[in-house]
This record gives structure tokens, sequence and C-alpha cells, in this order.
């Protein structure tokens, strides 16, 4: 019976060219043996079959090209702990030389369930990535090393090391799994056999220092336990330092939120004294709106981002929510949309440190992409939820002419949802009864590809229009 001889669980290299030449030779997939070395099921140890080789047939086979999408998924795939992983690959790239295509069609069994086993892997992929942790230790012979215990459900560790050894390539580190362990010196990445729990430290002193910062950043508002276990397994809580405080920390989460709605109802009330002058009045609103928990979007953002600018402005800015540096920054209009902005007014002969700048949603709304944040548009909830605090502004600031860019500022201050093009250029009256004008946000201007440059220009000259008026009041 013809056999493969593969030298470890995720032997894909392996796998690959004893798949090429069954497949050369025309061998069905239900006569093949996959044979793994060292494998608790081998029955044959050292007297193992030889790998099958028909090399007067495979130099008369013509080869045969595969989809690149294939070969990653593949590889992947191959990692999985199901036994019939080799056999499945094996009958999916014989469909692939009779369907080229067979990749695209979702509906296929055998596609379906490999990419099942792929995306199952890539999230053991994940959770390695997430839930290593290293500890130090002394060496014998001097200096330290990092060593990690982790448990993978499948055989990645070979296919992850490669991360390892890029984040921490000037660290001298261990990661011990009950399959194989993998060490890094500092220059060349080697293996060993698998390792027992006994054989990882179980702490060191940095550890405290850990604690102590996860307890500090532990916000009790986002706290969602389901997802939460969903993300972070209890298996893995044995391996990291912080999980120890996880139990505690939910406990008091119900408690320590109440306590911010309480900090929050204290700053409202302060925030309607109207004693005080107008700077102490904002100072009040500001700090107030710091802890607010209007909508959700407090869950996920950084800070709240408040406005800023003189507050005898005459001319107020109003765009519609912060975005990913201003976000991180804690202030209004600093990130790419901003810097463009700031080029605008100053090309309008408009001096932005005269003018009150700030957004009608203060929360960073976004998806995330990776380590990336997306913006996301607010929706019709969160502007009205975030309203309240424009609308404390306006009356602190009393600006006589107020700019709205882009169409969430000019729901928020017309009170209902309108386009851009619609009211672009033409005085409007805000809902609170002020003179209104509607332009677009200068974040479109980022994202234009053609005619850039005249959509810049109008742009300004919307602003040049803008400064005339706000000149004649």
């Amino acid at each position: 019976m013809p056999t493969a001889r593969l030298s470890a669980p995720d032997d894909f290299d392996g796998w690959r060219e004893a798949a090429r030449r069954f497949a050369l030779t025309g061998v069905s997939p239900d006569d093949i043996v996959w044979h793994i070395a060292g494998d608790a099921a081998d029955l044959f140890g050292e007297n193992a079959p030889a790998a099958y080789s028909n090399a007067a047939t495979l130099a008369e086979a013509a080869p045969f090209p595969v989809p690149r999408a294939f070969m990653a998924l593949a590889r992947t795939a191959a990692c999985h702990a199901d036994p019939e992983r080799f056999a499945l690959l094996y009958r999916l790239l014989l469909g692939l030389r009779e369907q080229p295509m067979l990749l695209s069609d979702q509906a296929d069994p055998l596609v379906r369930r490999i990419e099942t086993l792929a995306r199952i892997v890539r999230r053991d992929i994940h959770k390695m990535h997430a839930f290593v942790r290293f500890r130090e230790v002394s060496e014998p012979e001097g200096g330290t090393r990092f060593v990690a215990w982790f448990e993978p459900d499948h055989h990645i560790v070979r296919l992850v090391a490669g991360f390892f050894v890029d984040r921490f390539t000037t660290m001298r580190w261990s990661i011990l799994t009950p399959e194989l362990s993998v060490h890094w010196d500092g220059g060349r990445l080697r293996e060993s056999p698998g390792a027992t729990r006994a054989d990882a430290p179980g702490g060191d002193p940095t550890e405290e220092t850990w604690k102590r910062y996860y307890a500090a950043i532990f916000n009790p508002a986002r706290l969602k336990v389901r997802a939460m276990l969903k993300e972070m397994p209890r298996k893995y809580w044995a391996n990291m330092p912080e999980t120890a405080l996880i139990g505690n920390l939910v406990a008091q989460a119900r408690n320590r939120e109440m306590a911010m709605v309480d900090r929050s109802e204290e700053r409202l009330r302060a925030s309607r004294d109207d004693s005080g002058t107008v700077q102490d009045r904002w100072a009040r609103l500001r700090a107030q709106a710091a802890d607010c928990m209007r909508c959700d979007l407090h869950k996920c953002a950084t800070r709240t981002v408040f406005g800023e600018g003189p507050l005898d402005g005459r001319l107020m800015f109003v765009g519609e929510q912060p975005g990913d540096q201003e976000d991180l920054a804690g202030r209004a209009f600093v990130g790419p949309a901003g810097r463009l902005f700031d080029r605008a007014l100053a090309d309008a002969g408009i001096d932005r440190s005269r003018a009150y700048v700030t957004n009608a949603v203060k929360h960073f709304k976004f998806e995330q992409r990776g380590k990336r944040r997306l913006h996301a548009r607010p929706n019709t909830g969160e502007i009205k939820a975030c309203r309240w605090w424009l609308d404390q502004e306006r009356a602190l600031i009393r600006p006589r002419l107020t700019v709205a860019l882009g169409a969430t500022a000019a729901h928020t201050l017309l009170g209902k949802s309108t386009s851009v093009a619609s009211v672009r250029g033409v005085p409007q009256k805000a809902i609170d009864g002020g003179e209104l004008w509607v332009t677009v946000h200068p974040s479109f201007l980022l994202r234009v590809r053609d005619d850039a440059e005249t959509e810049y220009a109008r742009f300004v000259d919307d602003l040049r229009r803008i400064a005339a008026r706000l000149e004649s009041l």
C-alpha cells in the first residue's frame, strides 16, 4: 500500500512532496497511508514502510500548478490535530486539478472542512500570541533567560516561533510545550523535546508590578464577562499572573461602576452651578464630560475629547467626532484631518487660535482591524446623547457664527439629517437660533482621489466667505 512518511505532525513540506508524487502518478486518496514518525498510534516504529515512489511514472507525468491560496491554506490546516488532515488536503489537491476554481466554492463540503481546520489553527495561533507569559530565570552559567509555558491545542509551535523571534530578538527565551520546546539565544533558534509544566518557573519579581498596573487600568464600565471568557478561556489563566486578580476585580466591578456614575452626577450638579466666571463654568463642564456615560462609546474610547479655544470666540467650528490621534492626545483636530484644517484656515486668513473648535460627538467610535482603529460613523442615538454637551458649550461661548464641518455636525446643529451638498455655502439657522454655515469635513478632502486640488480650493473658498460674513456681524 502506498505510504507517505512524514517527520513530524506539522511536516507540511514532507506532505507537499509526497502529495506531488502521488498526484503525478495517479494514486487514489483511499489507497494512501499517511505515516507520522513518533505518532502515538505508530504501530510500525523503526520498521515503518518505505515511502512510495514510482520514478518511471513520475518522470513521464506533466507537472501541474495549484493556486497560491491553496498552499497558504494547506500549510495552516496541516497544523491541525485532526488525524485526517493530510488525507483531506490530498483529496482537495486532486479536486483542484479537475476544478481550478474549487476553492471559491464555499458550498463544497471538503473546502468548508479544510477552511474550518485552518480557522481553528489561526485561532490557536492568536491565543499563543496573546497568552504566552515569560518569566525571568537565572541560568547556571550566568545571565538570564525568559521562560514560558504554553499548551496549544494544535501543532503550531514551529509555525509561531518566528513571531516571537521577531518580537523578542534581543532576549534569550524558551517556550515550553508538551509536544515541542523552542529556544532562542539571540542568534539561533533550536528545538528540544516537549516539557511539563513543572519545568517552567512559577513567577518572577516583575509580576507584582504588572499586577498593580493591570489592576490600575481595569475599567469596570467596559467589563463583559462572556466576551472576556470567550477571548481568554480559563485554560490559559494558569500561565498569566494577572488572572489571579480577575475574580476580585469582577466582583468589585459593579460597585466601582456605580461610584463612577455617582461622580458623574456630582459633576453634573456642579456644572449647573451658574456661579463663578465663564472659565470656571467651562472647566466644571469639561471635568464632568470626562466621565460621560450617556452612550456606549465611552466603553471603548480612550477618553472624552472636549472642545478648546477662546471662551469669548465669535466663531465656532463643529466637527463630527475625534479620530484615532485625537482620542490618544485628548485634543480636537490634531490628526491628519486637523493638520489639513489648519492649513486651510491659514490659506483663508482665519486665525485658529481665535476660534473655538469642538465635535458633535466627544468619544471616538471605531472598528478594530488588526492593530488599526478605523473610523466608524456615529449613529443617531449617539449623536442625540452627545448633543447635550455641545448645547452647554454653545450656551457658554455664544458664538456669533457656527460652522458645521460635515453631515454629522450639520445633523446635530440643524436637528435633522441633511446632506452637505444641499445646504453648503448658504446661511442656515441652527436649532438654537444662531447663524450656521455648513461645509465639508477636512477628512473628506483626505479621501478625495480625483480633483483633490479643486476640492481643497473649494473648501478654502467656503472658509473665506465665512470669514467675510463674520466681519460683517
